[in-house]
């Protein structure tokens, strides 16, 4: 982009022009009409340049966005807000006025703040983070509401309901289970309360936790990296909800001493219905009799419902019937969603630009506080917290070298700022863009192939140390005045990522060859390379569960279930009620299924 200081003021040769042709029709004319005509004209072409110019500002905005893993974050931020406040010059917006639903969530943003971010004309760098998800999440979209994405456990019961609902409710709860499927899939499993090694915490405000449940990543970051616990994939499949038009939000019980919200669903509001997914066990619920998607209508009718989510000798589900008679529902919307100024460029983005910024959380609010057993819209404070947690663990880093390594080092893989990770980051882009192969149009590489790459001989990384062709080749440089001891730690932590970045890139070409439809090449990529006894890393329990998936696909039912049964997965209790599903729908008797649970309906 070129420097603003250097560049010629927009439209000087056309004034110019203009001004200089306005003299010689006035002066060869001399009448009245021929300088109305001129002025007209003058006017004309002043609005169209106007508005070509702050299209390409639009466009350079969204370019920017298309391509912010390959730009500088700070620099890109500036100059997305440059090109977006260009283009709003000129353009009236409505009168700001903050929702009620803002208070909801004062706790942890005060009113003055949520009314500032809100009310603001101007877009300002922070906008940049809501508009970069925004855009991802569109692009995921895309590519995932596609037939390839279906569940085939649903495909009969979907068939039913699309012979009950109208074409705009079908496409939208059919939308709702690919991106629920997607979600699971895609994001590996963690549990709330993480137990791998972790330094001391530093103090933190607004009662968090350190390493609390949802809040310990954002959703963008959730994304990003693959893995999440149940409120952070929650907050993923809302967003990608919001992004295909379809109305997802978070179901919470409320303790009656306390007040106290307890999230445990996604709720989707399909007419006047309310489908239930369940990210902790990274499955719907089942409706009754094990057919179809639960409502919650049914789940506050039917007590089996609930009770069916039971894996009798091995996990007990913590909600009955009369736990849910009355939710809440959370809306995972962002004070900047609700904005005029979101509103106002959400209707500039059309074509391949269109996406959704803008949230009537008042008109969202009204729309499912009317289904049975919803007792109330509120704003979500997680993802809240999640941003400021971000902030000041990163300011507790620049204070604490331990706490430095531990929060920068577990994802240097594809955040740290050098060649190895920024390839892998690319691939990340690429392959959450769908762009899986390459594009020779565009002269891009496709995420397959930057994984690929990633993909070293264990003879070169074990070399990495000796080699200094390999050295050069990987981008790892001794700084001038740097000892050989220093300089072989460097190498050694090198050894590390490539270690790290070969594992991860080896497991997101499996979900590639899955999400692909290559469902033998995906089989083959779990069990012989994510799942080689010498290669074994954090992805192995998420590499189970999708070559269960691929193996379901194959037909190969019995070895499904038997991945789905592996004692001590963080993911068991969900896997179990899989594998019940899949050999219901395999016709064999459930009854010989030591994990099935009695129908009866007594409580």
């Amino acid at each position: 982009m070129h420097n603003e200081s250097n560049r010629r003021p927009v439209g000087t040769p056309w004034t110019t022009l203009t001004a200089v042709s306005m003299a010689l029709v006035i002066t060869s004319a001399g009448c009245r009409d021929d300088i109305d005509t001129v002025r007209q004209i003058q006017a004309e072409r002043q609005i169209r340049m106007q508005s070509e110019s702050q299209q390409d500002h639009l466009g350079e905005a969204f370019s920017l966005l298309s391509r912010l893993v390959e730009l500088n974050p700070e620099k890109a931020q500036r100059q997305i807000t440059y090109h977006l406040n260009r283009w709003r010059e000129g353009k009236s917006f409505e009168s700001a006025s903050v929702s009620d639903l803002v208070s909801t969530i004062s706790d942890v943003l005060p009113s003055e703040v949520a009314i500032k971010t809100i009310g603001r004309e101007n877009f300002v760098p922070s906008d940049v983070n809501h508009l970069r998800d925004s855009y991802l999440f569109r692009r995921i979209v895309e590519w995932v509401d596609h037939e390839r994405s279906d569940d085939p456990l649903l495909a009969d019961w979907l068939a039913e309901k699309e012979k009950e609902l109208s074409e705009e409710e079908f496409l939208r709860l059919r939308g709702a289970t690919r991106l629920f499927d997607w979600t699971v899939r895609n994001i590996a499993y963690e549990p709330k309360d993480p137990q791998d090694p972790a330094p001391p915490g530093p103090p933190l405000s607004l009662g968090m936790q350190f390493r609390g449940a949802g809040y310990r990543q954002t959703d963008y970051l959730t994304l990003w990296r693959g893995t999440g616990d149940s409120l952070q994939r929650a907050g993923v499949f809302t967003l990608l909800c919001r992004q295909a038009s379809i109305p997802a939000f978070v179901l919470a019980t409320q303790s009656i001493e306390s007040g106290q919200l307890d999230p445990w669903c996604v709720g989707v509001l399909i007419g006047n219905d309310v489908y239930l997914f369940e990210p902790e066990l990274s499955t719907y619920v089942p409706g009754p009799g094990q057919v179809g998607i639960a409502t919650l209508a049914e789940a506050r009718a039917d007590a089996s419902v609930l009770r069916r989510l039971n894996v009798p000798g091995f996990f007990d589900y913590p909600l009955s019937k009369n736990d849910v008679q009355q939710c809440v529902a959370l809306l995972n919307v962002m004070p900047e969603a609700i904005s005029p100024r979101m509103k106002n460029l959400e209707a500039g983005l059309t074509g391949d630009r269109r996406m959704t910024v803008y949230v009537d959380a008042d008109q969202l609010a009204e729309q499912i506080d009317d289904a049975s057993g919803i007792a109330g819209v509120r704003l979500w404070n997680v993802p809240i917290l999640a941003e400021v947690y971000q902030q000041e663990m990163e300011r507790a880093a620049t204070r604490d070298p331990l706490i430095a390594f531990w929060f920068f080092s577990r994802w240097a893989i594809l955040e740290a700022p050098v060649d190895m990770s920024r390839k892998l980051a690319e691939g990340r882009w690429r392959h959450l863009h769908g762009q899986f192969d390459n594009d020779e149009e565009e002269d891009t590489e496709g995420a397959r192939v930057l994984y690929l790459a990633q993909r070293a001989p264990e003879f070169e990384i074990e070399d990495l140390r000796i080699d200094v062709d390999l050295q050069q080749a990987y981008g790892v440089r001794r700084e001038l005045g740097m000892d050989p001891q220093t300089y072989d730690r460097q190498l050694q932590q090198a050894q590390v990522l490539m270690r790290l970045g070969k594992r991860t890139a080896t497991y997101w070409i499996s979900l590639i060859q899955y999400d692909d439809g290559r469902y033998d090449t995906a089989e083959t990529w779990f069990s012989k390379r994510v799942l080689n006894a010498e290669q074994l890393s954090q992805w192995a329990p998420a590499a189970r569960y999708n070559l269960a998936r691929s193996l379901e696909r194959l037909g190969e039912i019995d070895r499904a279930v038997e991945l789905y049964k592996t004692d001590g997965d963080p993911q068991e209790h969900g896997n179990r009620i899989r594998s019940r599903l899949v050999v219901k729908a395999d016709d064999t008797d459930e009854a010989d299924d030591p994990d099935d649970a009695d129908d009866s309906d007594q409580e």
